[in-house]
């Protein structure tokens, strides 16, 4: 592409948006910086997806470990389990604060591969985003947090803890009910330290209602690159419409 002035650039121009093209057609400095920008980016967003997965390891090992004590026996107290729940809600804050910073640079990998190689790829369609070089400039420049910690913490429920959080509350139920000291309720079987049964209950009740509020609460979602909602795609031919 030929040099120019800052006062020249006009993101609107078609050679501006569609730089894909010509670097297939022929080889450029910016294509070359391009590729390793973008092998830089996707390292980086590979090592932050590891951390979501190491922090969702160490919360269902954390999980195993607590159930397993929990009910080798009968004399093992049953808030054990309260303490699990407790855990791994913290291990949910840290991986809902590693998945906004992961989301950060996935969104720059997604901003490449809508508009700069799809483009190379087929430059018979334009760009998914008119302004794109613009946008990753800025983002470049000014680096900012996309999502925020509702719906960090959100998405992290409906795909992973929602489910670990479950069980913990279905064994706490189990727990509570079936070792239940004779001539005692559920209710007086759930009382924790100076904590009546009740309030116990009544506490964890409200902190699950809570999370399926968080999780399921309509918003809109700012996450960059995830999947879209649908049917599931499949290769077609060119001429197939």
């Amino acid at each position: 592409m030929a040099d120019r002035d800052d006062d020249d650039f006009d993101p609107e121009e078609p050679e501006q948006r569609q730089i894909g093209r010509e670097m297939v057609d022929e080889s450029t400095g910016l294509g070359s910086v391009m590729a390793h920008f973008y092998r830089g980016e996707m390292s980086r967003a590979t090592t932050w997806r590891q951390r979501l997965d190491q922090t969702t390891t160490w919360a269902v090992t954390v999980m195993a470990a607590i159930l397993t004590w929990a009910f080798s026996s009968a004399d093992n107290p049953h808030y054990i389990l309260l303490v699990g729940i407790v855990v791994v809600s913290a291990f949910l804050g840290i991986e809902a604060r590693r998945y906004r910073d992961y989301d950060v640079f996935r969104s720059r990998v997604r901003l490449l591969q809508e508009n700069l190689f799809a483009n190379a790829l087929d430059p018979s369609r334009d760009v998914e985003h008119r302004d794109w070089r613009v946008e990753l400039a800025r983002d470049l420049r000014v680096p900012a947090l996309k999502v925020s910690s509702q719906e960090a913490l959100a998405n992290r429920l409906r795909r992973v803890y929602l489910a670990l959080l479950g069980v913990l509350l279905v064994a706490w139920g189990f727990r509570i009910t079936a070792f239940t000291p004779a001539g005692r309720t559920w209710i007086e079987a759930a009382r924790v330290a100076y904590l009546p049964g009740v309030a116990v209950v009544a506490g964890v009740g409200i902190f699950y209602a809570l999370l399926v509020v968080v999780a399921f609460w309509p918003r809109k979602r700012r996450a960059k690159g995830e999947f879209r909602e649908g049917e599931p795609g499949a290769w077609k031919d060119s001429t197939e419409k």
